[in-house]
């Protein structure tokens, strides 16, 4: 089957956009290089197409109790104009996707990876009451990403809203050149970052407005490679990688927002249980010899096989490489050493606290 097409795909063509396929998706993994795009989200400021994730609204007068049972977060603190990380979890507690929930006026905005779109409707729908609404309007929505230090500037030049007042975490509707958008200040990047949804057909405009505008702060577009190493430097959890059905939120360092004291949540009973006896703990290790850890890698204590690295890269905000990835708990050791087995040799590591990279500017 052909992947599909973001409205912004020849755009991205004509920037040199080095084009792969990405959760069903044809889309850039870099224009120029991956390096220089990540220094360029660190330091200034970069744009992302993620037209590709999707989008559920969820409304009628069930729709809280409804994804209170659906989601590990608790909802009930949430507030129009607010954002919420959370989780959806099968009866084992397995991870079947995590997401972010939008609080609008009327109705919840679910913003979901695109690899599980039609693994989560389905298990929408089958939770679902009479009172429940469901609509995917993936398809109608664009998605652009503005991260890094001068994010702010750029958008305040654009927008007809005080982007200065915008918390983390939160979101407000505002317009440019006519048309509406949702700006929220959420991102994957670990820099001060937006999110700005819009309908489709005026993407392809708000894609060249935010470049014009923001040549005089350096801005450039940037793609997938660099989306990963900035989220490893966060240990950001990937789908499919770091978490799964298989994966729990326990295990995953997700307890924070797998809210216990809620009568009931999807899930709930077995990861009670697990919450006081656990088998597995996600760790972030950084490489104390030169070399890249890579998916799949086994890690090694006192010469015997631990765990394995769930994602890896040569991160380069550090120089040098990180890997996340589970390790049988009992072997864990806070700044323990390590080694990884990569292509048959084993090179040392240590186990360092989260997140590898502590200078961004995500709360500026």
């Amino acid at each position: 089957m052909a992947s599909k097409k973001t409205p912004l795909y020849e755009e991205h063509k004509k920037n040199d956009g080095r084009i792969v396929e990405f959760a069903g998706y044809s889309l850039p993994i870099s224009y120029s290089s991956i390096n220089q795009e990540h220094n360029t989200v660190r330091e200034k400021v970069g744009v992302f197409d993620v037209s590709h994730m999707g989008e559920f609204i969820i409304s009628g007068s069930e729709s809280l109790n409804f994804l209170q049972k659906i989601t590990t977060n608790d909802l009930r603190k949430l507030r129009f104009g607010q954002a919420q990380y959370s989780l959806m979890c099968n009866e084992n507690g397995g991870i079947i996707d995590d997401l972010i929930i939008y609080k609008k006026q009327n109705d919840y905005l679910l913003v979901v990876n695109a690899s599980n779109r039609e693994k989560n409707l389905k298990w929408l729908k089958k939770h679902q009451n009479s009172n429940v609404l469901i609509k995917d309007i993936s398809d109608s929505i664009g998605l652009l990403a503005v991260q890094g230090p001068k994010s702010r500037k750029i958008l305040n030049q654009l927008f007809d809203i005080d982007i200065n007042k915008l918390s983390f975490y939160h979101f407000q509707y505002g317009s440019i050149k006519g048309f509406n958008v949702m700006i929220s200040r959420t991102g994957y990047t670990g820099e001060l970052g937006y999110e700005i949804f819009v309908k489709s057909k005026n993407l392809i405009e708000l894609w060249k407005n935010i470049l014009s505008t923001g040549e005089e702060f350096g801005i450039s577009p940037v793609g997938l490679g660099c989306r990963d190493t900035l989220r490893m430097e966060m240990r950001y959890h990937l789908y499919g990688f770091d978490i799964d059905e298989n994966i729990n939120p326990i295990e995953a360092g997700l307890s924070w927002v797998t809210k216990f004291d809620k009568e009931f949540f999807i899930g709930k009973n077995k990861l009670a249980k697990l919450n006081k006896n656990f088998q597995k703990k996600l760790v972030c290790i950084e490489m104390a010899e030169k070399a890249i850890p890579r998916t799949g890698n086994s890690i090694i204590f006192n010469n015997e096989i631990v765990g394995k690295v769930t994602s890896g890269t040569m991160s380069p905000s550090l120089k040098k490489g990180i890997c996340i990835g589970y390790i049988e708990s009992r072997y864990y050791q806070k700044k323990g050493e390590v080694y990884i087995n990569i292509r048959g040799k084993k090179k040392k590591g240590c186990i360092v606290d989260s997140p590898f990279y502590k200078n961004g500017s995500l709360l500026n």
